[in-house]
């Protein structure tokens, strides 16, 4: 693993920068002049992602099955892939390690928004989501009510401001930017953004909620994860507590040939 990012230092910097760039986004959010332009920004972006739905073609079908919760579990266990997939990202030998510092960081991200939720909230900083605010919103659980009835889909909610899921497939996105490089890098955060839209386009979520929120949260997840000894202490002590099991797993046949198992 790249002593660059895996290691037992603090980097400052980069853990300065990241807050700065955080708060200069929320600031960004709050203050009044510049809110007016991302206020602009979500109608646009719902405008644009949303009306095509009225026709209830192949967008909005596409749409409909990506604000699925079972697609949600889907996606998991594809972002999961990306990073267990020997010598795509990490080697081989790298590959279990990197999986528990992303657990580790992920924990610090939902840490930071449990307080961040009550932050928004004594702070009346929450608002409803687009479908439930912008008149003649297309909503994907009334065109496709069968679908919703059997599948459950997400297309409003009371409370959208910060876009937890975003903030998951960001940091997610951010972390694996930590050491993917060219064509790799780039289909990462196409996954990211195509993984988003569901949520966008059916008004789930503004479009601030993931660049302003989702953002925030995963800058300072990933910069007091990462950029402290914090994700090195937390896989190198996971590795130590899970080594007895990977060890029994590695006899079993097939699964025994995992990268994730084997540890090369």
């Amino acid at each position: 693993m790249p002593r660059s990012f895996i290691n037992d230092q603090w980097r400052v910097r980069p853990l300065l920068a990241s807050h700065i760039v955080a708060l200069l986004l929320l600031t960004s959010w709050l203050w009044a002049p510049s809110r007016a332009l991302w206020d602009q920004f979500d109608l646009q972006l719902f405008s644009l992602l949303n009306q095509p739905v009225h026709a209830a073609g192949l967008w909005a079908k596409t749409w409909a099955i990506g604000s699925m919760r079972p697609v949600d579990m889907g996606v998991g266990v594809l972002m999961l892939a990306v990073m267990l997939k020997a010598n795509w990202v990490f080697s081989g030998v790298q590959v279990r390690k990197a999986l528990y510092a992303f657990l580790a960081t992920l924990v610090v991200m939902l840490l930071f928004r449990v307080g961040f939720a009550e932050l928004v909230k004594l702070m009346g900083w929450q608002r409803p989501s687009a479908s439930l605010v912008v008149e003649g919103a297309a909503r994907l659980t009334e065109i496709f009510p069968g679908w919703e009835k059997r599948w459950d889909m997400k297309d409003s909610a009371t409370r959208s401001f910060p876009g937890d899921h975003a903030s998951v497939l960001l940091i997610w996105a951010m972390f694996i930017s930590l050491f993917a490089r060219n064509w790799n890098l780039l289909l990462v955060w196409v996954m990211a953004v195509v993984f988003m839209l569901p949520r966008l386009v059916a008004g789930a979520h503004w479009g601030s909620d993931a660049l302003v929120g989702g953002v925030f949260l995963a800058l300072l997840g990933l910069a007091w994860a990462c950029f402290t000894p914090f994700a090195y202490k937390a896989s190198e002590w996971l590795e130590k507590v899970t080594l007895p099991i990977t060890r029994l797993l590695a006899k079993v046949p097939l699964l025994g040939r995992l990268s994730i198992i084997r540890g090369h």
